[in-house]
């Protein structure tokens, strides 16, 4: 068992996260049956992210703080406003994007169970009350704003402690890290049963008939991942961005493209940090943050749907109405849950600019459904690797290192 976990770890974990994503497609193409009866182990994988991330997030952000010294420098301010104007950027890409592509929609009749929010101020009014939820609650439901902001209380509570209670929350936090380093080796099994359930359940056949709306979709997101994000790192930096973005879109973006789950890559996230040599004071609440805040690929993927209806319904979109779009679609994302599919119960509250019913945008919240397989993967993928992006741009820590 020995040498076959050293062998394991030898060929490294992309490598391996493509031999399962390309045995999960064969199997899930050849072996239908056997691809479904595989999605469990999917299912276990990604289960078990989210289920240490919480208490993930709870027990690092307690223990940095509360082993914080004042001659240690927090960049936490810096990477909020390269999440917001990633995210603002995104908006504007997504607009640009679909006046240059008018998309016309094929109306489907699906229901869509989840209740939208009615208006932006349910989405800022949820999102404000989660940062006092019941701590229990807040670690149990993965609301990370609460669970940031407890953390940060009982953190500040603890500077007070003795120097044994301290290491104690520090030990703990390093055990919880251990175990998720144990989770994430699971990574290339756990995907190979994605993959294999995701290609016997759905195939490919049912995206043909949206191929052009997908195009628009993740041609933005590929835009903002590959030119857009460099620049704002380079910015930043002063420094060549795309070894950074390379290494954040190898070891983030492949995970949360198929866990479709910003919460579940947390964990992820967070290791890649540890590898990169980034402050733990800073990235242990930035990380957790970016999973609710920074939300580009939601940004995308609300702007160029509603246009898309506006479009089949033969609405014209004015300039200030474009921008007014990509502000709302920018506060929205940010409120935008973490889980699969989180984006797509704003559309509803974007096409009401518009004065699209709520009926004819509850359709188009169903076709998002239907393309989930593809643009919400894309779009977590987006958003996590961002996360790290640029939680390292703004650490002079990483700079130094990478510059030696």
């Amino acid at each position: 068992m020995q040498s076959f976990l050293a062998a394991y770890q030898r060929i490294g974990l992309v490598p391996l996260i493509i031999l399962g994503l390309i045995f999960g497609v064969l199997i899930g193409w050849l072996a239908p049956a056997a691809g479904v009866a595989l999605g469990l182990l999917g299912t276990l994988f990604v289960g078990a992210l989210q289920a240490v991330a919480p208490i993930l997030v709870f027990v690092l952000v307690i223990a940095a703080i509360c082993q914080h010294q004042s001659s240690n420098e927090v960049f936490v301010k810096p990477v909020i406003i390269l999440y917001l104007v990633g995210t603002f950027l995104a908006a504007l890409t997504a607009v640009a994007a679909s006046f240059l592509f008018p998309t016309t929609l094929v109306l489907v009749q699906d229901t869509v169970e989840h209740i939208p929010p009615a208006n932006l101020q349910e989405v800022l009014t949820k999102l404000l009350l989660s940062l006092v939820a019941n701590p229990v609650n807040a670690i149990a439901n993965a609301n990370y704003m609460g669970i940031l902001a407890w953390g940060a209380i009982i953190g500040f509570a603890l500077r007070q402690a003795s120097g044994t209670a301290r290491l104690v929350v520090t030990d703990f936090a390093d055990a919880i890290t251990k175990v998720v380093k144990w989770v994430i080796m699971l990574a290339p099994i756990g995907i190979l049963g994605l993959v294999a359930n995701v290609v016997a359940k759905t195939g490919f056949s049912a995206l043909a008939d949206y191929a052009r709306l997908l195009g628009v979709l993740v041609g933005c997101m590929a835009f903002i991942a590959l030119i857009a994000n460099p620049l704002i790192v380079f910015f930043k930096t002063g420094k060549n961005p795309y070894p950074l973005v390379f290494t954040c879109l190898k070891e983030s973006g492949i995970t949360a493209f198929f866990t479709r789950s910003s919460a579940a890559n947390i964990p992820v996230n967070m290791n890649l940090a540890q590898k990169l040599g980034l402050q733990e004071d800073s990235y242990s609440i930035t990380i957790p943050l970016g999973a609710t805040i920074n939300m580009a690929g939601a940004a995308i993927t609300i702007n160029v749907l509603t246009l898309a209806a506006a479009h089949t319904l033969g609405i014209e979109v004015s300039f200030a109405s474009a921008l007014l779009l990509s502000l709302v679609a920018t506060i929205s994302a940010c409120g935008a849950s973490g889980v699969p599919g989180g984006s797509l119960l704003l559309i509803p509250l974007a096409s009401s600019l518009f004065s699209i019913p709520n009926d004819l945008a509850m359709q188009v919240v169903a076709i998002g459904f239907i393309i989930g397989v593809v643009q919400d993967s894309t779009e977590t993928a987006l958003n996590s690797s961002t996360d790290v992006l640029f939680t390292a741009a703004a650490d002079p820590k990483f700079a130094r290192n990478s510059a030696s």
